[in-house]
């Protein structure tokens, strides 16, 4: 990865954004949209809509190469696979067989290679730059993860009706919700409305 900064803004389609943390930036993908009835938050619509959030910081992935159709489907797959198993370890269920070996067939090609600039102290990847190289980067950080020490961190929203996962990497290993602005803020109304229904 080229920083360490991640998140992206979500969009709801019923109306409104909120700025979401993943923790690392193939979990960001993984919210990029998804199958059935998440298939109401997809913005990889067209290949270009995949070069388009790839070339964001942190990845920084400007395509040489144009993105292709096969491509775009590519990148679906690896993105469920990996939505599948955050989810199965942030619930300490085995990986899905079938994800384990779409993120592992993804990982398995040539990943992005950074390349010092002239000046020597700033970096850019080597051309030319494919999408095929962006997500066997993303493959290799999801096999990192779940392979690595933060792995016990992977949790999903405390909501009941938000699907977010993200890796917890706050010291006291405390965070309940994707988002304060968004999840957090529910709760503390909910249990307000609650506390006032009691004493009235």
């Amino acid at each position: 990865m080229r920083a360490n900064a991640t998140g992206r803004v979500l969009h709801d389609p019923k109306g409104g954004s909120f700025w979401f943390d993943a923790g690392a930036v193939c979990l960001d993908f993984a919210h990029t949209g998804g199958e059935g009835r998440y298939a109401v938050f997809e913005t990889l619509h067209e290949p270009a809509d995949l070069g388009e959030w790839l070339a964001q910081p942190p990845l920084v992935t400007v395509m040489t190469v144009p993105v292709t159709a096969g491509e775009l489907t590519a990148a679906k797959a690896l993105r469920q696979a990996i939505w599948e198993a955050a989810h199965a370890r942030a619930a300490r269920r085995s990986l899905p067989a079938e994800a384990v070996a779409t993120i592992n067939r993804a990982a398995a090609t040539a990943p992005l290679v950074p390349e010092l600039a002239v000046d020597g102290t700033t970096t850019g990847w080597a051309t030319p730059v494919r999408a095929t190289q962006a997500l066997s980067t993303l493959a290799r950080e999801m096999i990192e993860l779940l392979s690595g020490p933060l792995s016990g961190r992977i949790r999903e929203c405390a909501s009941d009706d938000c699907p977010l996962v993200f890796v917890d990497s706050s010291r006291p290993g405390a965070r309940r919700w994707c988002s304060m602005e968004r999840c957090g803020n529910r709760h503390k109304l909910r249990a307000l409305r609650a506390r006032r229904a009691t004493d009235s």
